[in-house]
């Protein structure tokens, strides 16, 4: 099988571009490709569950054990052809200064995969082989086995590339792409705009592979990315035994999309069955709802249809008064505040069940991986109990109350955070189960100690 993580030099070099299209031109070819993503986000994997028709799968060498990343990279790519794992900023760049934890370096040592190295060339020539070596010996685990240019001046730039990284660092250069040779990805204040908004990618998709297969070689590619199969060696997604059947809703849509799918899997291997409804289509609670769980998204991006949407508003307000277990990340706990002020100073009325309002601002606010602590009282994350998870957000709350939902301890010292009150947990970090599977136990038992 082939499998490689497609690392950058550095953020912004065009890993999504050529991810995406790489993954669209190799399927045209009759390949099933799945995707992967190196850190936290949740955007890019849309991208590639949009390409490849399959769902891409966070990996992140951080927030899980160096089993769970092998095992769900192994789980899923049993049916593929080819595994494409998208790095995350530049090759190295992870958690610390001083290691490669949380880089797509590990996640290439972990899982073995070869390394296809992007990186932008503009301006430069055989000064290139100098940033190539340097990624090549900082690390000498680094499996650096092709490298790819972006944003080139003509094929005689890209000559002058290929030969001065090749004869300097014993390293096939695969292609390139010319600048302005694909139209650029639209972004906003989260990044690139998640593909569940876009509608109909297709015509993009393809648009990118005709101009990778021009100038990419991609048979060279499958022939330097050959990959040994990985053992599933966690037994954290395998269905326990003796399950109870608990339901629990999903608020899902363009404006509640950020959910590590891995945290379902490990909701469903414990006897969650998942019902997934629309706040931004005026969609209930589903009424057999034993728990809820609203995720983070783009509120503040509908942040006038969600506040005339009172049907959704009254159900969700209604299931947390009834002491249903809930769970509120990020874009959730934003929608569950009295109100969201957009940059214009516009302010819009949401469910009103924090106390405070919630204002968005054109500086970033928080970013980081989080490691928390729970509360007494908190269904989810004990006061002896740790997770990890992350934050990302340009929003800031503004409130006072007396019931933090958690403790979270990020680069900058240790915070107390979002708000919890009987069954409602809500707060700006994302958690990823996976970090401990023990939350999702929790929160099932809790449900099943609520009549609905």
């Amino acid at each position: 099988m082939n499998r490689f993580v497609l690392a950058g030099t550095g953020s912004g070099v065009g890993k999504t571009t050529f991810t995406i299209g790489i993954m669209r031109a190799l399927m045209k070819r009759g390949l099933t490709v799945q995707g992967f993503k190196c850190g936290p986000d949740y955007i890019d994997p849309t991208y590639h569950t949009a390409v490849t028709k399959r769902v891409s799968r966070n990996i992140d060498s951080y927030m899980m054990s160096e089993d769970v990343v092998r095992t769900i990279v192994s789980r899923n790519s049993m049916d593929s052809d080819v595994s494409i794992i998208e790095g995350v900023m530049g090759f190295y760049d992870g958690k610390s200064p001083l290691s490669n934890e949380g880089s797509a370096a590990h996640i290439s040592e972990i899982t073995n995969s070869p390394v296809i190295l992007i990186l932008n060339a503009a301006s430069m020539a055989r000064s290139v082989a100098a940033v190539v070596k340097g990624f090549q010996q900082l690390d000498e685990n680094a499996q650096i086995v092709g490298v790819i240019a972006n944003q080139l001046g003509s094929k005689g730039h890209y000559e002058i590339i290929k030969t001065a990284i090749e004869h300097e660092c014993n390293v096939p250069v695969l292609g390139y792409l010319q600048k302005g040779a694909v139209p650029a990805l639209p972004s906003r204040h989260l990044g690139l705009v998640p593909a569940i908004e876009r509608g109909e990618l297709d015509p993009y998709f393809d648009e990118l592979a005709e101009a990778i297969e021009a100038t990419v070689d991609l048979d060279l590619l499958i022939q330097v990315t050959k990959a040994a199969e990985l053992d599933q060696t966690s037994k954290i997604f395998e269905s326990q035994d003796n399950m109870q059947e608990i339901h629990l809703a999903v608020a899902k849509d363009a404006a509640f999309n950020f959910y590590y799918e891995e945290n379902f899997e490990l909701l469903k291997a414990n006897g969650a069955k998942l019902h997934f409804f629309s706040p931004l289509d005026n969609e209930p609670v589903p009424e057999q709802a034993q728990g809820l769980y609203i995720g983070g998204g783009f509120p503040e991006e509908f942040a006038d249809k969600l506040a005339q949407n009172e049907q959704a508003k009254n159900s969700i307000k209604l299931a947390i008064e009834k002491g249903i277990p809930t769970l509120a990340e990020c874009g959730g706990f934003m929608y569950l505040t009295e109100e969201i002020f957009n940059r214009e100073g516009n302010g819009y009325k949401m469910l009103g069940v924090i106390p405070g309002i919630v204002r968005m601002q054109n500086k970033l606010a928080a970013l980081g991986y989080r490691e928390i602590t729970g509360v007494e009282g908190n269904f989810l994350i004990g006061k002896q109990e740790f997770a990890k998870g992350h934050e990302f957000h340009y929003s800031v709350y503004e409130g006072n109350h007396e019931t933090p939902a958690y403790f979270t301890k990020g680069r900058f010292g240790a915070k107390q955070e979002g708000y919890s009150h009987g069954n409602l947990v809500a707060g700006y970090t994302h958690f990823h189960f996976a970090s401990n599977p023990q939350l999702v136990k929790n929160w099932l038992a809790a449900c099943l100690e609520v009549s609905v």
